[in-house]
């Protein structure tokens, strides 16, 4: 029988916040010090450490800045200049950070594209940045061809792997030296300028081109690693992709400050996950909720508690799915925390307390300003007292989150491409005239203890029967109920009712009772949030980010003759089959809920 790996001692909840206060305090004394500088210090301190770990090759901490170093010189050299634009369409894979780290380090911004995006929505991520060239992975070749034709213009395109046949960046840059830049070699880059674009999902539509500054890159890197403590013997497990926040700079640049290394793979594999975690000897797993769930569904592996990790940290792991991964696979420390790419209030949960998402210390306030204000779900904006103002929110109640914009670096919206799309973001009469706060589009409440739980998306939430409900509260009753999998809640319009009815995509297991299931239901949740409509997938579909497809099973409805999946509908104490005679009915207005 395979042992549990040890606990270390807990140490007070303080000391995480004294260490990320510490590692940002003197960002702002060192403008000129960007991550690019910073990861060149890392070379003189760590030399031949491993820094980056891929499926096919391991770079050190001086290789990383030697490649940094000659992408750069690439860049200079090929005329490209502070504040143009490259767009990188590549897969996880070391070279990766050092490509966007050498662009970045000669003020030129990077637009990290997403590589599951197809045709519509990638030739507008592409016209959004107007990048100068593109850089392309060669085995991403028949990606851009079908997206050629889309384009509002088409930029140059460099390659980068084996299998082009024309221009290959990494052999250019390959040529150049791999040294420190000198004084005066390129333009002077500071914090406050742009490094990166990174989108949104866009799970409710096209992709939106997030500002990211160097300064924000350096309070992400320094402020998680202090709250991790990094050090050389750590190796974190970074499955996420390269091209959003989370995988791309918090989970890799926090432990390359300590000198560690960062294990990268293109994507999560389950089947895979503890070989992988315990071979390469992870201290670290930078996780998303859903990935979390996945592996306390699969069988039992071998190596589940063979493994040496100290800390798993992320964001979306939902109450009923934190204990049983803390428990199954005997993790010491599980860190969660809530932040936006573009966001300017961010919340961490240091103290570990299941189903929260974090809290701001009283000594905190000042440096991360949350406010919670009331939301008038039909209306899709927060309530407004006879003076005009938002009405805050009371310990306990759900309203949305906002968090106050000022002349502080850390609290300025940097916004999208689109001055439009910024402008909707910000809210301003919020608590007196003239202030102005930043819109999270997230509901949640706030405990006794003043610890937020995230409640849900606005616009996920649904009205039913004059009440508002939660679809991620629904979710999670279900997922505790028998022969219940994975649960996915939506509304969905009823014919000749006010409002949206609740409807889940559920995974279950072999001999799923629908009787069964609505007693265990009528026990947890009140009649107007129980689903009226199941539909059993053979898997719930996620975006390439681990978040559900909400949007598209809630556009497809509950037509028998349209979802090629069983539906069922509560109907006289049970969920029964909803064939076309049902639906028909519901449609007529002659079967009523």
């Amino acid at each position: 029988m395979l042992s549990s790996p040890p606990v270390p001692a807990k140490r007070s909840s303080t000391f995480g916040w004294i260490g990320a206060l510490e590692r940002t305090a003197r960002i702002d004394a060192r403008p000129e010090r960007t991550f690019p500088r910073v990861i060149d210090d890392l070379a003189a301190l760590h030399g031949e450490r491993p820094a980056l770990i891929g499926e096919d090759e391991r770079i050190s901490h001086a290789e990383l800045a030697a490649r940094q170093n000659r992408y750069a010189r690439w860049a200079l050299a090929e005329g490209l200049a502070k504040g143009d634009t490259v767009g990188l369409l590549m897969r996880n894979r070391p070279d990766y950070l050092a490509l966007w780290l050498g662009l970045t380090r000669v003020g030129v911004r990077v637009a990290l594209l997403n590589t599951n995006l197809r045709g519509a929505g990638l030739a507008h991520c592409i016209d959004v940045a107007a990048p100068r060239c593109l850089i392309v992975e060669a085995g991403l070749a028949d990606l851009l061809a079908g997206v050629q034709g889309q384009l509002a213009r088409r930029p140059a395109v460099w390659w980068h792997g084996a299998g082009a046949d024309f221009q290959r960046v990494d052999e250019a840059a390959a040529e150049s030296s791999g040294e420190p830049l000198g004084a005066g070699e390129g333009p002077e880059v500071g914090l406050s300028d742009e490094a990166l674009l990174i989108y949104t999902s866009g799970t409710t539509g096209l992709p939106k081109a997030a500002r990211v500054s160097h300064h924000r890159i350096m309070m992400w890197t320094h402020w998680f690693a202090g709250l991790i403590e990094p050090t050389p013997e750590d190796r974190t497990y970074n499955c996420l992709p390269l091209y959003h926040s989370v995988g791309g700079v918090v989970a890799t640049g926090s432990v390359l400050l300590g000198g560690g290394s960062v294990v990268i793979r293109e994507k999560f594999s389950a089947r895979r996950f503890w070989d992988d975690v315990v071979g390469e000897g992870c201290t670290l797993f930078q996780y998303i909720g859903e990935l979390c769930r996945y592996l306390t569904l699969a069988p039992e592996h071998p190596l589940e508690r063979a493994h040496a990790l100290r800390l798993c940290a992320g964001n979306g792991l939902r109450p009923d799915v934190w204990e049983r991964f803390e428990t199954r696979f005997a993790i010491p420390r599980i860190l969660e925390f809530y932040a936006a790419t573009e966001g300017t209030v961010s919340l961490y949960n240091v103290e570990g307390r299941v189903g929260a998402v974090g809290r701001v210390p009283s000594f905190m306030a000042h440096r991360s300003p949350a406010l919670l204000v009331r939301h008038d779900v039909e209306a899709g904006a927060p309530v407004r007292d006879a003076d005009g103002f938002c009405v805050t929110c009371a310990r306990g109640e759900t309203g949305e989150l906002l968090g106050r914009l000022s002349g502080r670096a850390e609290h300025r919206f940097e916004g999208y491409t689109s001055a439009a799309e910024s402008a909707r973001k910000v809210l301003r009469n919020v608590l007196k005239p003239g202030d102005a706060w930043m819109r999270t589009g997230d509901l949640m409440r706030q405990d006794a203890q003043g610890f937020f739980h995230f409640v849900d998306r606005i616009g996920d939430t649904f009205r039913w029967k004059g009440e508002n409900v939660a679809t991620t509260e629904v979710a999670e009753a279900l997922c505790a109920c028998t022969g219940v999998r994975e649960a996915m809640v939506y509304g969905v319009a009823v014919p000749g009712a006010e409002g949206r009815a609740g409807m889940a995509a559920l995974t279950v297991e072999p001999g799923f009772d629908g009787a069964r299931l609505h007693a265990e239901l009528a026990e947890r949740l009140p009649p107007y949030a129980r689903p009226l409509v199941l539909r059993l997938c053979p898997e719930i579909g996620l975006t390439e980010t681990f978040k559900q497809k909400k949007a598209v099973l809630a556009a497809e409805g509950f037509d028998p003759a349209q979802v090629p999946d069983p539906l069922l509908i509560a109907e006289a104490g049970a969920y029964r089959p909803l064939d076309a005679a049902a639906f028909a009915r519901i449609a007529q207005g002659t079967m009523r809920f």
